[in-house]
């Protein structure tokens, strides 16, 4: 069994050891951030400074990959996931009734809850799993390294000591200063290609009054104006998140932190205007992320492995911007597949950079393209232009066949040329735009004007 050193206890992080620990490989989990996810979500999730986690207080889609690594690999952490408050939806629940069964159709469904939910239910599983010790408090502050052709990583630095390990996984997130370490040490350089998004997101948090009402009635969780998105994400008990993403670009974007002109914006995106109309208590203040991009960081290059004894997962490896929720999704893939493969890949990682690129990067790219078509809508406040394509999105709440490949692509389990590209995904679509011959894209949020009617100078 490879002794394993994961740095970093995020998502990835936890859900990594976690893994690792159940098949029996003796784990250290290094964190330098003191504290962990409790027993109080409530306090957690609004009271804890986590400077260097900022997408921690914004919403999250926990999306099938989420679900099914849980449910193959720890079920006993998604039902303390369900305990805790999250809710589960599955696409065609949009409908009165499911459309009849096709396999994969059990996969598409959302775990509706706050990151801090998962986290807290990662973290008392890596605290009853024996075969992992989580040192909080504990900055890894450099890696041991020896030399070769390439140099192969035998630990971690912390406090000065080197602690040992088989096999290193760098879990640290976004900002992970392991590239800076390799290059210092004479190793040849990570391969990072990143891309600038140019998108902001304002938020803010809400919850159901006990006594209030508590259906928003059949809406749909977003709604688009050209320079605009918004949306709701429903989460664990009786919480909500109202979204707005707009260009980094705006001038406006500044006076939504003011929680007045953030409502009133919101109140006309026909989305968020039904679930703010049911008169929820404010459980924060407008919240603001932005200076994001799509970042690959690969630790091989064409001539192979850059060091072994090293892998990363998580932000680490792949940071997408969270337009698409992908980040947990794919940070537990990767978990998944180290722990099915630690002794090898400890031994040697090419088989593992391998999987990253063949499993993890194609859904890259496509954040890639779509991030950059968004991020210059935004920016150009554009009016929609491919009629079939907007036909293909509408006619998804109207047709379950449509909506099934719709989820495919939202929950990772199809690109999207291969869920929309079928005979039949053409027929019904075709079929729906026969039947409304004056079909014409439009946004449902409002115009620009209505927008600056709201929002101060």
């Amino acid at each position: 069994m490879a002794r394993v050193a994961v740095i970093g206890g995020g998502i990835s992080g936890l859900g990594t050891a976690l893994l690792l620990g159940r098949r029996g490989h003796p784990v250290t989990l290094y964190e330098q951030e003191p504290r962990q996810a409790g027993e109080d979500l409530h306090r957690d999730f609004f009271h804890w400074p986590r400077p260097r986690t900022p997408q921690a207080v914004h919403p999250h889609s926990l999306l099938a990959p989420v679900r099914r690594v849980l449910l193959a690999e720890a079920p006993d952490i998604h039902a303390d996931l369900l305990a805790r408050g999250a809710r589960e939806w599955h696409e065609f629940d949009w409908f009165d009734e499911h459309p009849p069964h096709r396999p994969g159709d059990e996969y598409l469904v959302t775990l509706r809850a706050r990151r801090i939910v998962l986290e807290a239910a990662l973290t008392a599983a890596v605290r009853r799993e024996a075969s992992v010790e989580v040192r909080t408090g504990s900055r890894v502050e450099a890696l041991a390294l020896r030399e070769g052709a390439p140099a192969r990583v035998t630990g971690v630095v912390t406090g000065g000591r080197t602690h040992r390990a088989d096999l290193v996984v760098d879990a640290s997130g976004r900002r992970s200063p392991v590239p800076a370490w390799l290059r210092a040490a004479g190793c040849r350089p990570p391969v990072v290609d990143s891309h600038r998004t140019g998108i902001a997101y304002v938020c803010r948090w809400y919850r159901l009054r006990p006594d209030g009402p508590r259906d928003p009635g059949r809406v749909k969780t977003g709604s688009a104006s050209p320079f605009a998105f918004a949306g709701v994400f429903p989460s664990d008990g009786d919480t909500f998140a109202v979204s707005v993403v707009l260009s980094t670009g705006d001038p406006s974007r500044g006076a939504l932190r003011d929680p007045a002109v953030f409502e009133a914006v919101a109140r006309r995106f026909p989305a968020t205007a039904a679930w703010l109309g049911l008169d929820p208590e404010p459980q924060s203040p407008v919240l603001f992320m932005a200076g994001l991009d799509n970042r690959w960081t690969s630790l091989a290059d064409a001539a192979g492995p850059v060091v072994t004894g090293l892998v990363a997962a998580g932000d680490s490896l792949i940071h997408t911007n969270p337009t698409f929720g992908h980040g947990a999704a794919l940070g537990l893939l990767a978990a998944q597949h180290l722990a099915a493969h630690a002794d090898g890949i400890a031994a040697d990682p090419a088989e593992y950079h391998a999987w990253t690129r063949r499993t993890l990067r194609p859904w890259f790219d496509e954040q890639v393209t779509a991030d950059t078509a968004n991020g210059r809508r935004l920016a150009e406040g554009s009016p929609p232009s491919d009629r079939r394509a907007a036909a293909r999105t509408a006619c998804a709440f109207d047709d379950p066949v449509v909506m099934r490949a719709r989820a495919q692509v939202r929950h990772l389990v199809l690109p999207a040329d291969a869920a929309y590209g079928t005979e039949e995904i053409d027929r019904h679509v075709t079929a729906w735009l026969a039947a409304r011959p004056d079909f014409v894209p439009a946004y449902d949020g409002p115009t620009r004007a209505e927008w600056d009617a709201l929002v101060p100078a």
